[in-house]
């Protein structure tokens, strides 16, 4: 049964828009694309609907009519919203399996750092005609039937919990299956849910499937008004990266490989967040006081791209030797911190170290996901923030592939770190760090369970395609037998 958003709900989207915009505005004015963002965000480029014969954004016409003659051309656009770089990453094989399956894909993203990965991510298909990208447009009915009537996707993909009541309706209203692929849904978020119940229950019911990553997640849905028959449980995309996908130009570039030292001790501290680098910093300073890793060298790489002028600022008030990847500068032997200030090329930085910490960890932002880390059977340490990917970092504990910080002090998210966090924090994150580099073996062992691990759970990936496939095929199915 359809189910339309409480009042409330509608109301309050509406009177939001404008300030949304704003929003906009001020993010995107520096970087100078705020009139393409707000054409997406807000459907002044979805007029009419797309054409296989027309150019569609990016796309080129070539590339479509091209693609017109292949079997692709006939094969439905599946929608597939992913709100930031985290999420793009983690569903990358399902994209890339559904379009080697014959469908079109059109990606959308909500914030910036989301978009330039998959910019760089499906730079081919988009010039190929394979997958169309845009910003999501807004929750307002208005818009999303612009966008809906565009791109006439036969599906639409949420990954893991980014939900909006007003396009679940739209998508229900046209009988277009809504799938919440990789659902995950944390304590703090349910009760959010919660407290908004007659919404929760709307969206609930608008969803054709969530697949659910664990049981509780899939309690918790219930729990907002979930039938039972709309829950599948398949475990964690989160396992299923595939390293095709991330690795980056330098990984082709013998100068730059060969320009690091791989006899030295080499750590990478990756996706960090403010307060973060601090304790990275301090870790690298007691390291460099000790005999054994005198001359460790430490790769920084922040999460978010208009950070970088401020790490480096940090890193020179911290008195180190060090150098930037966007000089084209490689660390030379006197370099103790390299800030990788580049996007897309953290699988070789992984590669190249003997340990990561993997950031939002130390600070309360939930953790990223540590699993890229072992495709090249690099160990990993974590904070004890890591509620966003808790179920694989518990697997990879228990396979004794990763240590993670418990207890080790509070912190508030968007809170900034007071000098007894920040030294409790780094000491706490010294003795892995200075294990691993100081006893290489174990630390090899310890990544090698990873990667068993992660190989070991790769079958998530063909369950949960299976499982869209599912939904689309009795969708199809149904339209056949009423037509018939």
């Amino acid at each position: 049964m359809i189910s339309r958003p409480p009042f409330y709900y509608r109301v309050a989207i509406k009177s939001l828009a404008p300030i949304y915009r704003h929003i906009v505005k001020r993010r995107s004015g520096k970087n100078s694309n705020y009139a393409d963002e707000v054409a997406d965000r807000f459907g002044m480029r979805y007029t009419g609907k797309l054409d296989v014969n027309e150019t569609p954004l990016e796309t080129s016409s070539s590339a479509l009519n091209d693609l017109s003659k292949t079997h692709a051309s006939k094969a439905s656009i599946i929608w597939c919203h992913a709100v930031s770089l985290g999420e793009t990453n983690t569903i990358a094989p399902v994209l890339n399996l559904l379009m080697a399956q014959g469908y079109r894909i059109w990606l959308t993203n909500t914030t910036q750092t989301g978009y330039a990965r998959a910019q760089r991510l499906y730079a081919n298909q988009i010039n190929e005609g394979k997958l169309f990208h845009s910003y999501v447009p807004i929750d307002t009915p208005p818009i999303i039937r612009k966008f809906l009537n565009y791109v006439n996707p036969c599906a639409a993909l949420f990954v893991e919990t980014e939900l909006w009541a007003n396009t679940l309706h739209l998508l229900a209203v046209k009988d277009i299956p809504a799938i919440l692929v990789n659902a995950r849904l944390s304590e703090k978020s349910y009760k959010n849910y919660k407290k908004i119940a007659k919404t929760s229950q709307s969206m609930m019911h608008n969803l054709s499937l969530i697949i659910a990553q664990d049981e509780l997640s899939a309690k918790r849905f219930r729990c907002l008004g979930a039938k039972p028959s709309q829950i599948r449980v398949a475990g964690s995309l989160k396992w299923t990266i595939n390293a095709k996908l991330n690795h980056d130009d330098i990984t082709h570039n013998p100068s730059a490989k060969s320009s690091f030292d791989m006899h030295r001790p080499i750590w990478v501290a990756a996706s960090t967040h403010s307060g973060e680098e601090s304790i990275a910093l301090m870790v690298q300073k007691q390291l460099i006081e000790q005999a054994q890793t005198a001359n460790a060298l430490l790769i920084l790489v922040p999460r978010h791209p208009e950070r970088f002028d401020e790490v480096a600022q940090l890193i020179e008030a911290f008195g180190f030797s060090y150098a930037r990847r966007s000089d084209v500068v490689l660390p030379k032997q006197h370099c103790q911190v390299y800030l990788a200030d580049s996007m897309g090329e953290l699988m070789q930085w992984y590669k190249t170290a003997d340990l990561a910490f993997v950031g939002g960890s130390l600070v309360n932002v939930g953790g990223h996901n540590p699993v890229e880390a072992y495709v090249s059977g690099t160990p990993v340490v974590m904070g004890q923030f890591t509620q966003s990917c808790q179920g694989v970092v518990d697997d990879l504990v228990a396979a004794d592939a990763m240590v993670q910080l418990t207890n080790a002090y509070t912190h508030k998210k968007g809170k900034s770190l007071d000098k007894p966090i920040l030294n409790q924090a780094s000491t706490a994150l010294f003795k892995p760090v200075f294990y691993w580099l100081t006893h290489k073996n174990v630390a090899t062992q310890a990544g090698e369970a990873g990667r068993q691990l992660m190989h070991d759970n790769q079958v998530i990936l063909s369950q949960q395609v299976g499982m869209i496939n599912e939904v689309i095929e009795a969708k199809n199915q149904a339209l056949f037998e009423y037509l018939g």
